[in-house]
Order: C-alpha cells, then structure tokens, then sequence
C-alpha cells in the first residue's frame, strides 16, 4: 500500500474494475493507450469473471509497457464493483485519481484537460468534463440519461444526490491525498449498488467542483449490463434498502455532522421509500389477470 503522502506528483491512476467485460474491456484500455497525457497509472481489476476478461486484460501488458504507462491488472474473487475497486484503492500511486467504467471510453484528451485543470488550478481539489450517451449496437447518439443540471454550480454533493446533474464516473477527477482523507483505510462500503456515490460524495460534500464544458467521456448503452437489469419486486425493495445503508455510510465517511444537512439526507431516504412503495402498487394495481 502507497503512503497517502507520497502520491506521485502529476501522475493520473485510472482505476476500473470490471466483470465478464471480455467484450467491451479492450474498447475502454485503447482509449487509455489514446490519452494525450504522459504519466497514466491503469488499475484493472478483474472481479472474478468467468468469461475470457482475463486474457483480454493481459494482451495489454506490452501494449502499455511501450506506451510508457503502468499497468496493473489484479485478478479478484468475484464480489461487487465496490469490492473490486478495494482491491485497486490501496495500490493508486498517483496524485489525481479517476475511475471509469469497464464499458465506457475516454476521449484522446480527457485526462489531460482535466489534468491540466488540477495542476493550474491549486485551490480545487475536484474537476469533471461532460459526458455523452451512445447506443453500443449502432454507435448512434443515444438519449441522456443523466441530467447535466445547473453546469456554473460547483457545490454538487445534493446535486449528485437527487440526480439533478450527471455522475459519469469517467467524467471526474481528484486529487488523490483529499479522496483518501474520507477513505482512510483505502476501502469503501462494499454494497452492490452505488459504488459512484461512494466515490464522488464525501469529495464533493468538502470541497468544490468545476465544470468544464467539454465532452471528454462516452457512456454506452449496453444489452445486459448490469444497471439495465429490471428487477422484480423483492429486487426494488432490497435495491432501496441498500441504498439507504449507503448512504448512511457514506455521511460517516464524509464526516457530515450539520443537522440541517442530515436532514435533507434523511428526507432524501424517505423520498425514495415513498417513490418505490408508490411504483409497487401501481405496478400491483396494473398487473393483468394472466401475471
């Protein structure tokens, strides 16, 4: 494990964990070997895939090795996106740190751009570029599914929270020592859902965020991926409680300890609850005689 204080300077982690990704993992690592930036560190972490990911992740090694970037690929038991991103968190060397999905790519300039932001820009800890949705079997423009929101706003720990602006993981970027002052250990909750949230909003509860307005990251929309999945209705309900303990965990680690902020985190969990009760019993009420 690297010391919180001694983050190479400069130096950008991409850190992506992903599952049976054989498909799509080589579409994500070219668009890292395309980064306009000279000292990129890439974590793969492989969540116990039972399909050829591992293999895929290894024709990689020379690849990246003649790009003059680190490579890392750790091969864990299969567990949650938030269990393979602890098994990357304790080996990140570098002082600006970003985690993009397996399935989504990043534009030639997205880490410089941002990068460069940070090290310009001492007094933000915190930067992200915008992002586009495209469909992955036509390569066609595909609807948002995230709203951009308010992009002069740089206060966006609610924002993220109630959905109001976009969480594109592959969107952001940190300084390293600030994100591992919530996550002391190099560990967040290991719940299957939310693993964005766990990372973005102890960060953004601190400390501001700039927007820059260009699109620097590509989100796909994938047949059979994880967060198209519908679930039945014991799925909704243990969805929405997982999401409440996460939550809570994360007010622990960002350390919120204004009652007026707790508050709203709290009406934010009843209004959840009420949503997802209010869906069942019209699903219930709509559901025909055949079901």
């Amino acid at each position: 494990m690297t010391d919180n204080n001694s983050f190479v300077p400069g130096r950008v982690t991409v850190l992506t964990p992903v599952f049976n990704g054989e498909k799509h993992i080589g579409r994500m690592l070219d668009s890292v070997l395309a980064q306009t930036y000279d000292d990129i560190e890439m974590i793969l972490v492989d969540d116990g895939s039972s399909d050829g990911t591992a293999a895929a992740a290894e024709e990689y090694i020379d690849r990246f090795a003649d790009r003059g970037y680190i490579y890392r690929i750790v091969k864990a038991p299969h567990s949650c996106a938030a269990g393979a991103i602890n098994h990357g968190l304790p080996l990140v060397t570098g002082s600006f740190l970003m985690w993009p999905d397996s399935d989504d790519t990043l534009k030639p300039d997205s880490v410089k751009i941002k990068a460069d932001f940070l090290l310009g820009n001492p007094d933000y800890n915190c930067v992200r570029t915008l992002m586009e949705f495209v469909y992955e079997n036509t390569g066609e423009p595909g609807p948002p599914s995230q709203s951009e929101g308010n992009l002069d706003k740089e206060d966006l720990f609610f924002d993220v929270l109630n959905f109001k602006t976009f969480v594109g993981p592959g969107s952001y970027l940190f300084r390293s020592e600030v994100f591992f002052e919530y996550y002391p250990d190099r560990k967040i909750g290991e719940y299957d859902v939310g693993q964005n949230f766990q990372m973005l909003l102890p960060v953004l509860y601190h400390h501001k965020c700039r927007t820059i307005r260009q699109v620097m990251y590509t989100a796909y929309w994938r047949d059979g991926s994880h967060s198209q999945r519908k679930l039945d209705k014991r799925g909704e309900i243990d969805k929405c409680r997982k999401f409440q303990r996460m939550v809570d965990g994360i007010a622990r680690a960002a350390r919120i300890s204004s009652p007026a902020d707790r508050l709203r985190i709290l009406k934010w969990k009843l209004i959840r609850e009420y949503q997802l009760w209010k869906k069942l019993v019209y699903d219930t009420l709509n559901k025909s005689p055949d079901e």
